[in-house]
Formats: C-alpha cells, sequence, structure tokens
C-alpha cells in the first residue's frame, strides 16, 4: 500500500492534533505539515506537494476558498479535503463548485474519514449534499451543488459575477448593466459576504473554475442557468 501524504490546517490545535493521531495510527498515512493558519497552510502545500491537505474553511490570513483559489491557479497537484461542522455552509458549496476533492463533517465516524480519505487519495471526488453524512460521487452531486449557489445569489449578483469573470471594471459593468457605480460596489459587497471571499480575483476563480454558474442574457434581462462541467485533475 502506497503512502498517502497529508497537509492538514484548522486553526485549533485539538483538531490538528487529533487528526494527525488519526491518520498515523493508520497504516498508509504519512502527515507532513499542520498548519494553523492559511499563509502556512498554502506555503506547505506548495512546498511539500502532498497527495491531499486537509483543511477548514475559515482559517486566518487566507481562508479555505482561497487556497483552493491559489491552487488552482498554480496547479497544484494536491488535492483539498474542507474538514467542517456542517455542510450547510454557503462557502462550502462554492467549495464544491470550485473544485474541491471533499467536504467532510467533523462528526464523521473515525473509519469513514479514513475511507474518505483514500478513496480522494485515488482520485473520487467526494462531496455531501446538505443534511447528510452520506458522501456522493461528484457526478451525483454536482445538479445539487449549483442549484444551492444560484440560490443564494440574486438574479443581479450573478450578472455581476459573469461579468467580473470577464474582466470588466465596476464602470465597465455598470455600462454594461445601465446602473450606478456604486450600486456595482454595494453588490460586489453582498456577493462577498454571501459566498465568504475577500476580492474579486477569488470571484472570478471560483465563477470561472465552475465553467461559469450563469449566462448573461443581452439587455437587463435575468441570466439563464448553465450548470458547468465538473473539471477532474
Amino acid at each position: 500500500m502506497r503512502c498517502i501524504t497529508v497537509v492538514i490546517a484548522d486553526s485549533h490545535p485539538v483538531v490538528l492534533r487529533g487528526l494527525t493521531s488519526v491518520l498515523d495510527a493508520r497504516s498508509g498515512f504519512k502527515v507532513v505539515a499542520c498548519c494553523r493558519d492559511g499563509p502556512n497552510c498554502i506555503e506547505a502545500i506548495r512546498s511539500l506537494m502532498p497527495d491531499i491537505a486537509i483543511l477548514d474553511i475559515s482559517l486566518p490570513g487566507l481562508t479555505g476558498l482561497e487556497i483552493l483559489s491559489i491552487a488552482n491557479s498554480e496547479s497544484l497537484s494536491s488535492r483539498l479535503v474542507f474538514f467542517t461542522t456542517s455542510v450547510e455552509d454557503c462557502g462550502l458549496v462554492m467549495s464544491a463548485a470550485a473544485g474541491a476533492y471533499g467536504v467532510i463533517r467533523k462528526d464523521v465516524a473515525l473509519e469513514i474519514l479514513v475511507r474518505s480519505l483514500r478513496r480522494v487519495a485515488d482520485g473520487q471526488r467526494l462531496l455531501p449534499l446538505p443534511s447528510s453524512d452520506r458522501a456522493l460521487p461528484l457526478e451525483r452531486a454536482n445538479i445539487a451543488i449549483a442549484e444551492n449557489v444560484l440560490t443564494v445569489m440574486t438574479d443581479r449578483e450573478r450578472q455581476i459575477m459573469s461579468l467580473v469573470s470577464e474582466g470588466l471594471s465596476n464602470k465597465e459593468i455598470g455600462r454594461r448593466l445601465n446602473i450606478a457605480d456604486g450600486t456595482i460596489k454595494v453588490h460586489l459587497h453582498h456577493i462577498y459576504q454571501k459566498l465568504e471571499i475577500s476580492n474579486r480575483t477569488v470571484l472570478a476563480a471560483l465563477f470561472i473554475s465552475n465553467n461559469g454558474i450563469t449566462e448573461v442574457l443581452p439587455g437587463n434581462r435575468a441570466p439563464r442557468v448553465r450548470l458547468g462541467d465538473q473539471r477532474s485533475s
């Protein structure tokens, strides 16, 4: 059995120690780094190139979504798995859309955790639906994930997401949609809050990673839903 290398990142020392103990007790796993913030996590992923990185979505310094965006943009080979207390979080829905390999609840049974990580190491994406302990193959979860993302955003916000992904400035978006620059800023602020991200670069990366969540139609008509194909590595 090959050795699966793992980086763990969580702001809580007890989680770091607990996960490390669990994996060290199982054959076939080697924890190569434990990190308590986002910047150290992404540096560990870059330098150590682990098979799997297990991280909380709310890390200080860089959020889990920002780490995922950086990993995608740099084509890092590590497979990211989010370890969370709840799968109802909007940010986790977006992480699924952006290419995370797994979302695992912190109250999952140890054997299920270990089995899920082995499946991720073998290249299978495991993303649970909300309020479910079951890990579903990505093909079955994809439609539900995209629909959940869409329910969070208004039609206007989805239009703006798409235009940001094209590299347009606030003024250019305002001209395209015939609304004021200040209104664009307000919409972006609401989008960032809903998706728990901090800037338009991450927003564009999330949108592009899912091959687009919506298509903006001419004029001021509402966007048409398009469920993008997931990328696999």
